[in-house]
């Protein structure tokens, strides 16, 4: 299974849409999507830099709560995703879009809430690259993929498969990832150096040339993502 293929470019690099990789593991295999479903929305934070974070989580888990058809967390989230881009000064390009998606989960029309969920991140992202918030923007990116990570090794792990543990294959994700990190020196957030510490962490996991990613790494991934995921959700103390 070529993760190229469930993907769209940004800068260059190949970032898997959620969507795509949630429908590919579904493929694989009855995956009971309900068991991933995430109804803790996260803290209510004022660091911008946690908030793109949360955000990006939260729209992936948008496209979780979809695959399991689970209309009222579908629709709490596009309250959430709309809240989110309030705090971090972007809803005016979201409310139209938040609204579609309360209306498509009412109807149970979940193509279009995945449209909807797709163009929202796009949207985000192209409202923070217009005001030069371009950082924030690759953390909405990072944020989502980390939770989608989360989810597809939980899947894997559960139900091993090569095709499976073949969607982790992305290392100029990784690479990208950790460059952008690195450019970030004035969003002073231990956060981020603990993720930046984390991609470092998985590399080798998922850089296996054209090895195959064994269940061990895949279990050892998801258990990187879920700490990782926990913390851009809750407060620390």
């Amino acid at each position: 299974m070529d993760v190229k293929q469930l993907s769209k470019k940004v800068e260059d690099v190949v970032v898997p849409l959620p969507n795509e990789v949630f429908g590919a593991l579904n493929k694989l295999g009855g995956v009971n999507w309900r068991e991933y479903v995430r109804n803790d929305k996260g803290a209510n934070f004022t660091e911008r830099p946690r908030i793109a974070l949360l955000l990006g989580a939260v729209i992936a888990d948008g496209f979780i709560a979809v695959q399991a058809e689970d209309a009222p967390t579908v629709k709490e989230i596009g309250q959430r995703v709309l809240t989110l881009s309030k705090a971090i000064g972007v809803s005016s390009s979201i409310t139209a879009h938040a609204k579609a998606i309360t209306d498509a989960a009412d109807k149970r029309n979940w193509a279009s809430v995945r449209q909807e969920l797709d163009r929202t991140q796009n949207s985000v992202q192209q409202a923070m690259n217009e005001v030069h918030d371009e950082k924030l923007s690759q953390l909405v990116s990072l944020g989502g993929w980390l939770r989608g990570t989360e989810v597809l090794t939980a899947v894997v792990t559960k139900r091993y498969s090569e095709e499976g543990s073949e969607l982790l294959h992305q290392p100029d994700l990784l690479n990208y990832f950790e460059t952008r990190l690195q450019a970030m020196p004035e969003f002073n957030l231990k956060l981020l150096q603990d993720i930046h510490a984390a991609l470092i962490e998985v590399r080798p996991l998922i850089d296996v040339g054209d090895g195959k990613i064994p269940a061990a790494s895949v279990k050892k991934i998801n258990d990187i993502t879920t700490r990782l995921g926990d913390a851009i959700t809750k407060k620390t103390p």
